[in-house]
């Protein structure tokens, strides 16, 4: 969290509720009057129908209730629109913030669960029409009805508000019973299905070594935690729900009993008594209907808080000024770096420059350091200390989303999306052909292409599950080429090609190079260094060499060179 009085996207998002909640206001005040008219109804066929006998009286008066009924209903039906409305429109604001947010979470390494984050969203959004907090709207309404309950006999309506704190308490006693099962319970079950999501993402890895009854007992560990907490919470909130119902009820009937005692003497009207039962609870029925829903109410504020905390914590960046087009010149400047959120250092004292059309070969041991330096690059990951620059600006601080067309970049875990190949290939974007075309031809990509009926419109499955490890690798390359960016980092293009596929990849980079990009590659095999001029050499996180690839390869078989040096790539 940033501190308290930073603003809260969220608050803000709230606050323009503010006049729908007040309409929803203004209707509960008609509906609460409304909801009076059995009870007026009732009054009137006693007193006036009963001693006057008059069929036409009553017909008018039951033509008027039917009438108040379906006005009720109809004001019923318009606050919850109303309140939908509200929910849609927060609903609206949040969406995208909320979506990005998962994202930069996801980048960060932050612990936060994606798809929960849209629940929470959901959530907030659900509750606005609800009863739950229509109860809360209808409470202060609830004095109106006291009043009444006064107008007719003071001691009615003091014996109405003991029954409305003795309510009051009951709730004040459910929220402290249930509130720390229930976060306790929330939290469980978003554990079990975060574990259960991720499960899901390996199932060939837990089929094929027969993994799935020692995956599902752990599993079952965290939902058995969840299930436990939620039990102890539905009992508290069972519990409570009944002694909130049994003190409405009894406060009807004792009201009734109090209203005859006062009739026998004489300070009250025989159908008093009757008005003042049904008056008394609903003088209750919005706290009623409040701990009936509060496991709702607890759920919200959960909800609030943990969308609150993340929307605080990686906010919507504002648009900064739109900067030119980059022309590919790459420089590091004394970058030291780790995964974030992390105080190991993965890197350290990392500097070289490219410039523009220039090409650079990053090689080095496993863990070296190499997939972490491609993630600096793109604008990935923040550097702990130094700077990584395109063209002079900060990578990591510019607008990805203006930023992105001028950038490729294939990362060593390959992610494809649901949808065609040409869809993939271009971004999500509105396909143009010729670019698609040209990316396919440049990554060997079109031969398997023409084999499929329905040709770049072929829908490649979830992550691209219908395709090979090699077709997956192409097809993410040829994306990253698309439209032939400024600036292309390959991070293993070809860890999962054959010979033609490398082939087409040394094609690809001169083909890049010749149109004037800059290209950074990660790689353990050395074959793809026929299309490269510069090489890095990375151990332990540090340059150990850096020049062009004959001025290393040679420096590497003759162990007593000396370095050579940073030149400019």
């Amino acid at each position: 969290m940033k501190g308290a009085k930073e603003k809260s996207l969220l608050r803000e998002n709230l606050a323009t509720l503010f006049p729908s909640l007040k309409q929803a206001f203004c209707f509960s005040v008609f509906v609460n009057v409304l909801v009076l008219a059995p009870s007026a109804y009732m009054m009137e066929v006693y007193d006036r129908v009963v001693n006057s006998r008059s069929h036409v009286t009553l017909l008018m008066e039951t033509l008027l209730v039917v009438g108040a009924y379906a006005l009720l209903e109809a004001m019923e039906w318009v606050r919850r629109q109303v309140m939908h409305d509200a929910g849609m429109k927060l609903d609206k604001g949040l969406r995208k913030p909320v979506f990005r947010a998962i994202f930069s979470a996801r980048l960060l390494h932050l612990p936060v669960a994606g798809a929960q984050a849209l629940r929470d969203l959901k959530t907030i959004r659900e509750f606005l029409p609800s009863q739950a907090l229509l109860a809360f709207v209808d409470a202060p309404l609830a004095l109106l009805v006291l009043i009444l309950i006064f107008l007719m006999s003071p001691a009615l309506g003091w014996f109405a508000v003991a029954g409305a704190l003795a309510q009051f308490t009951i709730g004040v006693i459910n929220e402290r019973r249930i509130h720390e099962p229930m976060m306790a319970a929330n939290r469980s079950a978003i554990s079990a299905q975060t574990y259960a999501e991720g499960v899901i993402r390996n199932a060939q890895v837990i089929e094929s070594m027969g993994m799935l009854d020692a995956i599902h007992k752990r599993w079952m560990g965290r939902q058995q935690e969840f299930l436990v907490q939620q039990a102890v919470a539905s009992d508290h909130a069972g519990t409570n729900a009944v002694l909130s119902k049994l003190a409405q009820s009894l406060l009807g009937s004792l009201l009734l009993g109090m209203g005859c005692w006062l009739t026998l003497k004489g300070e009250l009207h025989g159908s008093g008594m009757i008005v003042a039962s049904i008056l008394g609870g609903r003088v209750l029925a919005p706290l009623v209907q409040i701990i009936g829903s509060w496991r709702q109410v607890e759920s919200t504020f959960e909800s609030y808080t943990r969308l609150n905390g993340l929307l605080k914590e990686l906010p919507l960046q504002a648009k900064g000024m739109a900067l030119p087009a980059p022309s590919g010149f790459l420089s590091v400047e004394g970058v030291i770096a780790g995964a974030p959120r992390s105080p190991i250092q993965i890197l350290r004292g990392i500097s070289f420059r490219v410039a523009p059309g220039g090409s650079l070969a990053i090689v080095g041991p496993s863990a070296s350091g190499k997939t972490t330096l491609a993630r600096l690059l793109v604008g990935v990951w923040p550097v702990m200390q130094g700077k990584v620059r395109l063209d002079g600006n900060d990578i990591y601080q510019w607008d990805k989303d203006e930023l992105g067309q001028y950038i490729g970049y294939l990362p060593q875990s390959i992610e494809l999306f649901e949808g065609t190949i040409a869809e993939n290939v271009a971004r999500f974007g509105d396909p143009d052909k010729e670019k698609v075309l040209e990316a396919c031809r440049m990554v060997g990509l079109a031969d398997f292409i023409a084999q499929h009926p329905k040709s770049y419109d072929t829908e490649i499955g979830d992550d691209g599950s219908f395709l090979s490890g090699g077709e997956r690798q192409r097809v993410a390359l040829a994306r990253a080429v698309y439209g032939m960016p400024k600036f292309v980092v390959l991070d293993e293009p070809n860890a999962s090609l054959d010979d033609a596929g490398d082939a087409a990849l040394i094609n690809t980079i001169i083909k890049l190079r010749s149109q004037g990009s800059t290209v950074i590659v990660m790689t353990h095999r050395l074959n793809v260094l026929a299309a490269i001029e510069h090489m890095l050499v990375l151990v332990d996180g540090q340059v150990q060499r850096f020049g062009t690839c004959q001025e290393v390869l040679a420096a590497l078989q003759s162990p007593s060179a000396t370095d050579s040096g940073q030149p400019q790539g």
